[in-house]
């Protein structure tokens, strides 16, 4: 009887460890994940998602706070008359929306200006803003490390600001860049430029006739609008994650090395010499593929 002691004492209740998998560490942007109407800035990385977040919140907000100024979070809710709560503190109704106003506040509060998401992607990291233009902060970022010649990252890759998001398909994508890229495209506003595409975990959507929609969107806008791939003024940048179109259109795509912040380093003998060898061994495009990158 006795021996039978110790083992008795080791069995635990049904569902104690089901209980325990639901404390398991929550994953990098958990409960919020990259969905149309965000903006932001999309990021990949070698590997480390979690050092990259740790470096993107880093150095967004070293840039941040020098455009804007530093970050302030909302408090108005704090601020509503205290007056009208006491005169209902007792009333069970004032006392609920008294509450919920807390809540909201509290949550108001998290909305802060670069806050991570689940991007839906291995390598990729989205980190949604608020209150800034992610090309112009990221523009900066980028002119700034092409000049100084400074490596500010170790697993960051690319930096891609994110002005909008749509549902990725066909006709959601037409619709929302008929009127998404009329700030660069529509007369009389003009510009050379290219398309870059890029999917993951995406297999409905088709390439081809991504480009060719979207090229004659903004062929459709202005017909002055032309093709450039070797040094246009804009890259319209479409990045499909699952069922998500993320979309730019930044300046300097080829300057700033496709936006590689590990690439800012070389001098621009380096990169000219580079893109002339590139250049040299590419066959001439044909069809669609002239607005591929």
């Amino acid at each position: 009887m006795a021996a039978a002691e110790p083992a008795a004492r080791k069995r635990r209740p049904k569902g104690h460890f089901a209980a325990g998998a639901g404390r398991a560490k929550r994953p990098r942007g958990a409960g919020r994940q990259l969905e149309a109407g965000m903006r932001g800035i999309l990021i990949t990385c070698n590997m480390n998602e979690r050092k990259c977040v740790g470096e993107a919140y880093s150095l967004l907000g070293e840039y941040g706070d020098l455009l804007y100024g530093p970050e302030q979070f909302s408090d108005h809710e704090e601020r509503l008359s205290g007056s009208d709560r006491e005169e209902d503190e007792d009333d069970v109704e004032a006392a609920l929306k008294k509450e919920v106003g807390q809540i909201r506040a509290s949550t108001e509060q998290k909305l802060r200006r670069f806050q991570s998401v689940e991007s839906g992607a291995n390598n990729v990291v989205f980190i949604r803003t608020q209150g800034i233009e992610p090309e112009n902060l990221v523009h900066h970022i980028l002119k700034d490390m092409h000049t100084t010649k400074k490596k500010k990252t170790r697993v960051i890759l690319r930096m891609l600001p994110i002005s909008g998001t749509c549902k990725a398909f066909m006709e959601d994508m037409k619709k929302y860049t008929e009127t998404f890229f009329e700030p660069w495209f529509k007369a009389p506003n003009k510009g050379t430029f290219q398309i870059v595409y890029k999917a993951r975990n995406n297999s409905h959507m088709s390439r081809e006739e991504v480009i060719k929609e979207l090229a004659g969107i903004v062929g459709s806008l202005n017909p002055e609008n032309k093709v450039d791939l070797n040094n246009p003024q804009y890259t319209i940048v479409v990045e499909i994650i699952k069922t998500v179109c993320c979309l730019s259109v930044v300046r300097d795509y080829v300057l700033f090395r496709k936006y590689n912040l590990q690439e800012q380093e070389k001098s621009s003998k380096e990169v000219k010499e580079e893109n002339k060898n590139q250049s040299e061994i590419e066959s001439e495009p044909k069809g669609n593929d002239a607005l591929i990158v």
